[in-house]
This record gives C-alpha cells, sequence and structure tokens, in this order.
C-alpha cells in the first residue's frame, strides 16, 4: 500500500510579473533597468519567483522567423531575476493576456489559420518554444516552461473568434509542445495552462483530464469573479473557499495521487473584492490551501497595477498587483509578505483530508458532464457546507471510491456522495 501523498521541499511563493511601465508592451521597448527595478521591488516582499510573459507576436513576427533579439531579451530578464533571488518560470505562446489576445499576424485575418490544428502553425509554434528553452534551460534559475497563458481560449466557443478543435487534437496539440520543449530541457518543470473553462464547461476542449494528466503539474487559475461571485454575495466564504476546492477538484482528476498541484494564478479582483478587503480576500483564500500536501507553489496575479495610462483594460486590472504602478507596495503586497514571512518561522504542516465528497464527471475523454462540478451545483454546496464548517474534504471521482490503494494514497476514509 503507498503511503498518502505529503509535501517533500518547502512551499514556493511567487508572482506573475506584470511590468510597471508599459504593462507587456515593454518588450517592445526593453529597459532592462527598469526590469530590475521591478523584480527588485517584488524580491522585498520576500517571494522567491516569477512567472513572465514574452508577447508571441514579438517573438515570431513570421511563421518562419524567431527574433534573436527577442528570445535574448527574455534570457536577460531570467539573468535579472537572479540577481534578486528569484527564480523564474517561462510561458511561450502569448497568447492572452488580461482580456487582450496576442496571435502573430500570421495566424489572424487573411492568413488565418487554425493554431491548434494546422500542421504548419503547430510546427512553428513547437520551433519557437524550443528556441526559448534553448535560451533559458542553462540559467540555474530557471524551473521551466508553461506552454502558454490560457490558451484554451482561444478554442471555447464564447470566443469571438474562436478556432474549433475537439479534445482529442487538443490533448495531441498539448502532447506535441511538451515534447519539443522537453526534448531540449527534460529536466525543467513544465505545463500548460487554462481558465477554469477546463473543469466546468462541458464543450471545452480541454478536459479535466489534459489538466491533470499532462504536464509536470497541474495548474489552478483561480478567480472568483467568473462564477462565484454572481452565485454568493460579499463575505460568503463560497469566495474565499474557491481557490481550495479547485485544488481538490485537480487532485480529484489526477491518477497519481502524488501528483503536484500550482496554484498559478489567484487574485483579488475588483469590484468583486473591494479596495479595503483584497489584503483580507488574500489572506483568507491562501490560508486553507497551506496544508495541501501536493501543493507545489502559489503565484499571485500580479506584481504591479496596470497604469491607468493605458486604455481600455477592464477595470479590474488596473487594481490587481501588490504594488501599485510606481512600485509601492500595496496593502496586500504587505499582508503577503507577512503571510510569507510567518511561514518560513513556522510553516504550515501538510494534512491529509479525511473526508471525501464523490461526484461522477461523465466521461473523460470528451469531459461531457464534468459540469457537476459547476459552482452552481450541488457538488460544490455539498463540498463548500463542510469546508464552511471547518471539516476540511476533498472531492473523489466515484470511479476511485472502490480503489483501496488510490485512497490510501490520498489519506481518505470516509467518502460521502
Amino acid at each position: 500500500m503507498s503511503l498518502p501523498a505529503t509535501r517533500t521541499s518547502p512551499l514556493r511563493w511567487g508572482v506573475n510579473y506584470t511590468p510597471s511601465q508599459s504593462w507587456f508592451h515593454s518588450w517592445q521597448d526593453f529597459d532592462i533597468d527598469a526590469v530590475r527595478a521591478d523584480l527588485e521591488s517584488i524580491a522585498s516582499l520576500g517571494l522567491d519567483h516569477v512567472r513572465i510573459f514574452p508577447l508571441w507576436p514579438l517573438l515570431q513576427p513570421n511563421r518562419t522567423l524567431i527574433r534573436p533579439q527577442g528570445i535574448a531579451d527574455v534570457g536577460r530578464v531570467v539573468d535579472a531575476a537572479a540577481e534578486f533571488g528569484l527564480d523564474v518560470s517561462v510561458d511561450g505562446l502569448q497568447g492572452h493576456l488580461s482580456s487582450f489576445d496576442y496571435l502573430p499576424s500570421w495566424v489572424t485575418s487573411w492568413h488565418r489559420r487554425n493554431i491548434f490544428t494546422d500542421p504548419e502553425v503547430v510546427a512553428a509554434e513547437a520551433q519557437l518554444i524550443t528556441a526559448l528553452a534553448t535560451e533559458v534551460s542553462a540559467r540555474p534559475n530557471v524551473l521551466g516552461m508553461t506552454l502558454g497563458n490560457e490558451t484554451n481560449q482561444f478554442a471555447v466557443e464564447r470566443h469571438p473568434e474562436q478556432h474549433v478543435t475537439t479534445p482529442a487534437q487538443m490533448g495531441e496539440w498539448i502532447s506535441t509542445l511538451l515534447a519539443s520543449v522537453r526534448n531540449v530541457w527534460p529536466e525543467g518543470m513544465h505545463q500548460h495552462s487554462f481558465d477554469d473553462n477546463v473543469w466546468f464547461v462541458d464543450s471545452s476542449p480541454v478536459t479535466p483530464t489534459h489538466a491533470a494528466t499532462l504536464g509536470d503539474v497541474t495548474t489552478v487559475h483561480s478567480w472568483v469573479f467568473v462564477a462565484v461571485a454572481h452565485l454568493f454575495p460579499q463575505g460568503h466564504p463560497a469566495r474565499t473557499l474557491f481557490a481550495d476546492y479547485l485544488l481538490q477538484l485537480a487532485a480529484a482528476y489526477a491518477e497519481d495521487p502524488q501528483r503536484p498541484i500550482w496554484l498559478q494564478e489567484i487574485g483579488a479582483p475588483y469590484p468583486v473584492v473591494p479596495f479595503d478587503g483584497a489584503a483580507d480576500f488574500l489572506e483568507q483564500s491562501l490560508r486553507p490551501v497551506l496544508d495541501t500536501p501536493n501543493l507545489w507553489g502559489v503565484t499571485w496575479w500580479c506584481s504591479h497595477d496596470v497604469s491607468r495610462k493605458l486604455a481600455d483594460f477592464p477595470e479590474l486590472e488596473y487594481t490587481l498587483g501588490l504594488l501599485d504602478s510606481e512600485r509601492k507596495v500595496k496593502p496586500a503586497g504587505k499582508r503577503l509578505a507577512e503571510l510569507i514571512a510567518a511561514e518560513k518561522v513556522n510553516p504550515t504542516a501538510p494534512a491529509q483530508r479525511s473526508t471525501a465528497v464523490s461526484f461522477d464527471p461523465g466521461d473523460l475523454a470528451t469531459g461531457v458532464g464534468r459540469s457537476v462540478a459547476d459552482p452552481a451545483g450541488e457538488l460544490f454546496r455539498s463540498w463548500l457546507e463542510r469546508a464552511a464548517s471547518g471539516e476540511k474534504p476533498t472531492l473523489v471521482r466515484s470511479a476511485k471510491t472502490g480503489d483501496t490503494a488510490y485512497l490510501a494514497a490520498r489519506g481518505i476514509t470516509q467518502v460521502v456522495s
């Protein structure tokens, strides 16, 4: 019988790096001194890593042209991070960021091609991933690569210019790009990322099985403004327990009970979270997840506010930073720094969750049936009732409830329907 999963190394604390000057457009007018100042302000909070987002159209403006200077600039950011004791995870295909899409011109408009299924496009994407990995992999402070930021958004029905694909095709796309990065960087920690449509929307071509089996870790992006805030009022525990629920859902879909989970994005979006409530929301959302045995780390979104000089962002994007656009620490940044300092002195001990709420996710291959886990459903409400009472429940797929070795590996001794 295998032993329950337990954390074997200290929890990692990081932030998604949003440059304070010109946001991600700063890659076009690269200023390493501004980057260093940003990274120094990040390191002052006690964080140990950043996730960075070079823009795909700037790196690969033509299908057969990868700009050497663009790739070199990514390496320079990694080197600058090392000066301040920060590790770096590099995203590849940007992709989608803060409501804006960044696709190169050779897959849009008159040259529109499917970014997931067109063989020449996929080959070019693999070449870019390979170039990035080749540039940074030898540096000692790089963690690995994420294929891109929430790339599934291009394939969902709500996207205005949907790139239609099937779950089988999406699995092949993810596997192809992961293989390309592993080919040159086998020792890195590589993964893909997605929004919570993957967990809740039956038609999403990226499935929970893709999420929990492809790549070295399962990434979780927890945003309460998508559904939870519309269902539960201000002050309801559903809002601050949502990240924990997503982590437990990720654990339930993994075949390997030891598989790491990375809370790769979580933020305090205004006006769902009031300005004066951001620090409390941060702490109340993070404390419940800290005892998760296979939690690799927490990476807050984001480092610096988007400057008010930039137009047309959704309102929440201007206020998500731990620091403002002048690099001044905000209350949420101060609270996170205090939490990190306290955890370094007296870390929360990993703890198994002995009670699991079971659910039937439907067809794992297509993801049809996953909507049973939607926050509007009975599964979430059942889990939430226990979690809000302090019970610390997890989740388990009904197909696993008779697997005694699996239950033991997760520390589950009681299953409730």
